[in-house]
């Protein structure tokens, strides 16, 4: 039986509260319900935004609430660790810190009345300026962080005023009755001794005390040590709670840290240095003293330097400049000192031996490219040992070219080129050796006495150490050990052999063979009376802004040893743009490392293994070259001069007066002549001759210097303004051509 459809109308359907069907079979819901509902999606939205915030609150930003929650409960106060020292290898201290204080603020317990009194106080002891002081008196910030309108402002409860202040200005101000207003706390300042040496190699800290450059800053994790911390609970104000939790955690002082090097030494080689810069007014000079058996470095540094207690931050270009320790973060092209290395490979490799022959015809032919030697006139026919002794740029490339580029590039690599030699001093780069697949012959002749290669000084060091110490090519190391204050060792360094590169049959050859270049040849400027020295002599190019060879920019370096059969010290001296007449490695290098070499065997009481003739250089300055050279022939030595001087006076003389030298040495003349000589001739470009008319002599003279070229003038008549001048303006010259220039005095109307 069917059951009829009904539809229930009036008050009793809405009165049910339940859903009805319309004739569309649509459910309706009664308006009561429809409202339940909406009520409780509203409160279901509002719980899941609810939980949802709890969630960021407690979880997500949870630590930083905490944070700064516990930041408004506690004052927290940081405990300064006391950094570590320096020390030289003989414990004297290099580097160290000190008590200083920290001066804070508390302008809350600081009354109004009182605080123009503070103020003036603060600033005249302090040394800062009055309303600079008076306004941390009086800053103010909101009472309350929520306030969106910032109505209630209140005074800073703490606000630190200045740093690293004396233990005598905080007794001063302890008497002047400051009360709460004023707290101090300890703090460390550092201290460098020996601040007049060690600059590039130390470094320096921030005001914080934190490492920034040199070894403050490679070994800061271990020289810091770990801050402490006191803190205090405190109520909404910052003020401590009566009876509150204190928590006192102690810092941990940093450890030790003990170089290689000596301040004996160091004092030797920064002096030399600074000497070799003056005279040659060069751009800058570098140094390393090393010993040659452990790489143990006992010395280094670079001229112009400055002063590490006092480090000009005022200009960050300069101090930038004076931090770099340019040893291990220039490279150059090491000239003829690389010479050593490809001596060394070729006698390794069987290349050349004692019996091989070379002759120079002043330059070689290499695939229809012809490279010069230094001597214009070349060497002739000449033994090897002469070779060395002549520094002969043909005989070494014909060292490379019989070795042929894969064997070359072996040795190159064995002997620690294109990479770092992990020194551990700050900045250290590594040089640049071209893919061997691009090398032409050309190129490779050239690498064999210098050229086409790059490196730092202490890439070249550790090659030609392990030239002379038996073979090892070692890794040099400035730190000797880190220590902590409870006397642990941390770190230790020693004796690293990182490979074996030559025999110590061939080891033994080139000391000999460089004992010839200092005894015949042109390292005779090295020489220290009763000791035997090898070394080798090296002058470089360098590149202008264009990337051109330039013709007045050179690099002149000497590195030398002693004594010969026990090296005992071995000493490299890099002299950056010389401007003096000749630029050789022999006059403008070789007699600083003698310097050095002489004050070291001396200061480590080194016997003498050999008897020569040592004879005091004389003081010529003042005197005319030519009577200079009378004084020094007379003395048994050998001047070195310009013969377009003769009769201009002697301003600057090397060996410095009174240095003790062997006899037969030679002493280079500084005078009035410019002009850039070198053993660089195959490089040596033309310049263009400037217009000197008009000018008087002094400005004659700068603008051919300039030029690389050398004024000659009649020093009886050279008075007013120049009025003639044989070679004409723009005429191409080469560097060191002769101008001869007239002076004369016009009259006046």
């Amino acid at each position: 039986m069917k059951i009829p459809n009904l539809r229930i109308r009036g008050r009793s359907a809405r009165r049910s509260g339940t859903a009805v069907r319309s004739g569309s079979n649509r459910v309706r819901i009664a308006p009561q319900k429809r409202k339940l509902l909406f009520a409780m999606l509203i409160a279901g939205v509002g719980f899941l935004l609810i939980i949802g915030k709890l969630f960021d609150v407690s979880i997500i930003k949870g630590k930083t609430w905490t944070q700064k929650a516990m930041s408004q409960w506690t004052r927290v106060t940081s405990l300064k660790a006391e950094r570590g020292q320096i020390l030289d290898r003989n414990g004297t201290v290099l580097a160290s810190s000190y008590t200083t204080y920290q001066v804070c603020l508390n302008p809350q317990n600081i009354q109004e009345s009182d605080r123009e009194r503070i103020a003036y106080i603060l600033s005249t002891y302090l040394e800062m300026d009055y309303d600079t002081v008076y306004a941390k008196i009086t800053k103010t910030r909101k009472k309350y962080p929520n306030d969106p309108d910032n109505h209630e402002r209140t005074l800073y409860s703490q606000i630190k005023l200045k740093d690293q202040v004396d233990k005598e200005v905080i007794s001063k101000l302890n008497s002047m009755q400051l009360g709460s207003g004023v707290s101090y706390y300890s703090d460390v300042k550092r201290d460098y001794p020996e601040s007049g040496y060690y600059a590039q190699l130390i470094g320096f800290t921030n005001i914080d005390g934190d490492g920034q450059t040199g070894v403050e800053l490679t070994y800061n994790k271990y020289l810091a040590g770990e801050n402490g911390y006191q803190k205090t609970d405190t109520d909404r104000d910052n003020n401590p709670v009566p009876g509150g939790e204190e928590e006192y955690v102690e810092s941990v002082p940093g450890a030790d840290v003990i170089l290689t090097v000596d301040t004996g030494y160091q004092g030797i080689l920064e002096n030399a240095l600074e000497e070799a810069c003056v005279i040659n007014n060069a751009k800058s000079v570098q140094g390393v003293l090393m010993d040659p058996r452990t790489g143990e470095i006992l010395a280094i540094g670079t001229y112009p330097t400055f002063d590490s207690s006092n480090p000009p931050r005022s200009d960050a270009k300069t101090l930038l400049e004076l931090s770099k320790n340019r040893i291990v973060t220039d490279t150059y092209e090491p000239g003829s000192t690389f010479k050593v290395v490809t001596l060394a490979s070729a006698l390794e490799s069987g290349a050349v031996d004692m019996s091989t022959r070379f002759y120079c015809s002043g330059s070689l032919l290499v695939k229809g490219e012809r490279i010069k030697c230094w001597k214009s006139g070349g060497h002739k026919d000449e033994s090897l040992a002469e070779a060395v002794q002549n520094s002969c740029n043909p005989a070494f490339m014909g060292m490379a070219l019989r070795m042929g580029v894969d064997t070359f590039y072996d040795y190159i690599f064995k002997f620690g080129f294109d990479e770092p030699t992990g020194s551990g001093v700050m900045g250290e780069t590594s040089g640049t050796v071209t893919h061997k697949k691009y090398i032409r012959d050309a190129d490779l002749a050239r690498i064999g006495f210098g050229q086409s290669i790059s490196c730092t000084g202490m890439q070249l060091m550790m090659a030609v150490d392990a030239c002379i110490n038996g073979g090892e090519l070692l890794k040099p190391y400035i730190v000797s050990e880190i220590v902590d204050k409870q006397g642990n060792v941390l770190e230790k360094n020693e004796r690293t052999v990182v490979r074996r590169v030559i025999s110590p049959t061939t080891s033994a050859i080139i000391r000999s063979l460089l004992r010839g270049v200092v005894e015949n040849g042109s390292g005779k400027n090295a020489q220290v009376p009763g000791y035997s020295v090898g070394g080798k002599t090296g002058t470089s190019q360098k590149y202008d802004e264009n990337g051109n060879v330039s013709s007045s920019k050179l690099v002149a370096s000497f590195i030398g040893f002693a004594p010969v059969d026990d090296p005992q010290f071995i000493c490299l001296i890099i002299v950056d743009e010389p401007q003096v007449p000749q630029v050789y490695g022999s006059t403008v290098a070789a007699p600083f490392v003698q310097q050095v070499l002489a004050a070291a065997l001396s200061y480590a009481g080194v016997a003498p293994d050999i008897e020569s003739t040592a004879v005091a250089v004389p003081d010529v300055h003042g005197l005319t070259v030519s009577q200079a050279k009378q004084v020094l022939e007379h003395a048994g030595l050998e001047p070195i001069y310009l013969d377009a001087e003769l009769d201009s006076t002697v301003s600057n003389q090397a060996p410095a007066a009174n240095t003790r030298v062997v006899r037969g040495s030679t002493v280079m003349l500084y005078s009035t002549g410019y002009s850039f000589f070198s053993e660089l001739n195959e490089d040596v470009s033309t310049v263009k001759v400037p217009n000197v008319i008009g000018l008087d002599r002094i400005d004659a003279l700068d603008a051919l210097k300039k030029a690389g070229l050398i004024m000659d003038y009649d020093r009886q008549n050279c008075a007013g303004e120049a009025v003639y001048q044989d070679i004409t303006e723009e005429y191409e010259v080469p560097v060191g051509t002769v101008v001869h220039v007239t002076f004369e005095v016009k009259n006046s109307d």
